[in-house]
């Protein structure tokens, strides 16, 4: 038990709590623009780590190799499990339900648990209640094609959000929780935030990715964790 609670409390200190608000959204594919309404939740200061993807897979499935690198050439699915795997573990309420016989995934999004974030959240706190496309000069807040040396680099060392969040653009994409468009692209989900290797044009707040769950990985695109607050 002192064990659990001591990985509980440093799990507790990767995270920023998020306040409440409004964003709002836009599909430059569709030229559609809608508001979405977000509750208070926590996210993690940074993109999940090696480090800490493999202490709790024991696997490692990166292209290139560092404790404090982000984890990346990973799935959908796999960034699930491990949200799955981490709320396991320290004794919380799994986020979601799977079937992989049918490849139906089910969110809990009210479970004490980990997941991911949607991309609603995701864009709110990256753009920290602001409506800007970036967080500041994009040299001196994201590792993207102009400064990586073609690779992605260890989390934290260029400046934050206004919320204390970091590597939101650049450095790795971020698998979010959304389905992109079913009735187009079935079950595709939505990625975030531009990866070392992107031009600059592709690395925005407002830019929106998607590929398949189960089968698509590459070597910049990994995910962070949120958590939802509990009511008390």
């Amino acid at each position: 038990m002192e064990k659990i609670n001591n990985d509980i409390k440093l799990i507790d200190e990767l995270f920023v709590s998020i306040p409440s608000g409004t964003v709002e959204m836009r599909d430059d594919r569709t030229k559609e623009v809608w508001l979405s309404e977000i509750s208070s939740f926590e996210l993690s200061k940074y993109p999940v780590t090696q480090e800490l993807y493999e202490a709790i897979t024991k696997e490692n499935p990166s292209t290139f190799r560092g404790e404090k690198l982000p984890v990346e050439t990973i799935s959908w699915i796999e960034a699930v499990n491990f949200c799955n795997q981490l709320s396991e573990i320290l004794g919380k309420t799994k986020c979601y339900s799977i079937d992989l016989d049918t490849e139906e995934i089910t969110l809990n999004s009210v479970a004490t648990g980990f997941r991911l974030p949607t991309e609603a959240e995701w864009q709110y706190a990256c753009q920290a209640g602001s409506k800007y496309i970036r967080y500041g000069e994009l040299n001196d807040i994201a590792w993207f094609k102009d400064n990586s040396n073609n690779r992605p680099q260890d989390v934290g060392q260029k400046q934050p959000n206004e919320w204390g969040l970091y590597d939101m653009l650049g450095n790795v994409w971020e698998w979010c929780t959304d389905i992109y468009d079913e009735k187009i692209y079935g079950s595709y989900r939505v990625f975030r935030g531009g990866g070392w290797c992107d031009q600059e044009r592709s690395v925005m707040a407002t830019t929106r990715r998607r590929s398949h769950p189960f089968s698509f990985k590459i070597d910049d695109l990994g995910f962070r964790i949120a958590r939802s607050k509990q009511i008390k």
